[in-house]
């Protein structure tokens, strides 16, 4: 479990209490509490429109179990519920957090939350500053203008517009998570465990987790028809394909290196998807790479079977708002010029489900990788059979984003995949 693993498993007579285990721990944060993932249209920051049993029984439940495992922190959503923006929600975040389920770590605010409660943001400082203190945010993110928070938290104090109470509601919380860290104890980092970042141990259990991720979503062109997959690795002539194919920075995706990510191979050390099928394929197997081929080109080569990566640039946050899902050009005609002509797997790589269903009848195999990261060795893994297909999809995989928002349960459930489908597939014998 996530809570547990970053903070260490809490003692049993302590449930709901923060708690970090020792300096190879860190204090866990649960967000962007509540309905971040609820938004109209999936825009970000955008207004979560539910009931209550809505919010107590999809959006809230989250919140339950980290409470309950000790989690040492929450962080404020940018989003508004019904209307009314998160971080001025005094009835959830005080109310419901702090006085109903008990939570003693500290509250923060999102990254210039505050500001936001109003639009445009910054647009009444003082009274935005206001709503969120009396909301029961105990810590604030600001990340300029820290003189401002200052000089107005100060100002709002001695008029006493903030009560006493409120500053000590917050400066206990705070301590009670410091103490808990042993921050007053050993204030710096240990450093220690920077020489285990990125080594072999690690990336081995990144490339388990790509394999154990990856899902499996079509087989063989047609029902009945041989399947594809596992491929082999000793053949003649294959045909790597698809702007993905051979892109760190697209695996990764947002939040890597940089907010928004970026595109190429020299932000970090990893594995491409290009490079992990070179590597597993046979000596004597030709690996001919083609980011964009024509139907001419695919046509004339005597290609065995060919790979085809394609998917989303990175985004993060609001960057990442798309009213289409399309995956990004020449993806699609990649696919048509390439499938159109030999047997194909289509890898997708993306952070969600996108828009498949115009090109599932053209593909062979269909293999949604997520977002694998540096270990593209993990998804060659599965393509070539030293692993199995395991995985299931966590989400419903719809045909057209006219159906969206769709749900397990809705009356017109027709996904392209449903919730939980994965096809499996069984390892090589060696």
């Amino acid at each position: 479990e996530i809570i547990p693993g970053l903070q260490g498993d809490l003692p049993t007579k302590r449930r709901g209490v923060p708690f970090v285990g020792g300096k190879s721990k860190v204090a866990a944060c649960a967000k962007h509490f509540v309905g971040d993932g609820g938004t109209v249209r999936g825009i970000d920051e955008n207004n979560t429109v539910t009931d209550k049993n809505g919010l107590f029984g999809i959006h809230m439940p989250g919140y339950y179990n980290a409470v309950n495992k000790g989690v040492a922190t929450v962080m404020v959503s940018y989003s508004a519920l019904n209307g009314l923006r998160m971080h001025a929600n005094k009835e959830l975040v005080t109310g419901f957090l702090k006085n109903k389920l008990k939570f003693r770590g500290f509250v923060i605010s999102d990254w210039q939350g505050i500001d936001r409660i109003t639009n445009p943001p910054h647009l009444n400082y003082s009274a935005s500053l206001y709503a969120g203190i009396s909301a029961g945010i105990d810590m604030i993110m600001v990340p300029y203008n820290y003189t401002e928070f200052i000089d107005e938290i100060n100002s709002q104090i001695k008029k006493k517009l903030i009560p006493m109470s409120r500053i000590d509601d917050a400066v206990k919380r705070i301590l009670r998570v410091k103490f808990t860290m042993g921050l007053f104890e050993e204030p710096l980092a240990d450093l220690s465990f920077a020489n285990q970042l990125g080594s072999k141990e690690h990336r081995e259990l990144a490339r388990e987790a790509v394999r154990k991720s990856l899902v499996l979503l079509k087989n063989g062109k047609n029902k009945g028809d041989k399947p594809l997959l596992p491929l082999p690795k000793e053949t003649g002539k294959i045909l790597v394909a698809g702007g993905h194919a051979d892109n760190l920075g697209y695996q990764c995706g947002g939040w890597t290196i940089t907010w928004q990510g970026l595109n190429g191979n020299d932000l970090t050390v990893g594995t491409t998807i290009l490079t992990a099928v070179k590597n597993t394929v046979a000596p004597t197997t030709q690996v001919v790479y083609n980011a964009n081929p024509d139907a001419n080109f695919v046509k004339s080569g005597k290609f065995d079977y060919a790979i085809v990566v394609v998917g989303e640039p990175p985004y993060a946050e609001m960057f990442g708002d798309s009213t289409n899902l399309t995956i990004s050009e020449p993806g699609p005609s990649t696919i048509g010029n390439v499938c159109g002509s030999v047997k194909c797997v289509v890898v997708v790589v993306s952070g969600r489900p996108v828009v498949m269903q115009p090109y599932v009848s053209k593909i062979d195999a269909l293999v949604a990788a997520w977002l694998p990261g540096t270990e593209g060795q993990g998804v060659a893994d599965a393509l070539f059979g030293d692993y199995g297909f395991t995985g299931k999809l966590a989400r419903t995989w719809f045909k057209s984003v006219k159906q969206l928002p769709m749900n397990v349960g809705d009356k017109y459930y027709d996904p392209l995949y449903p919730f939980g489908y994965g096809l499996t597939t069984k390892p090589n014998k060696l």
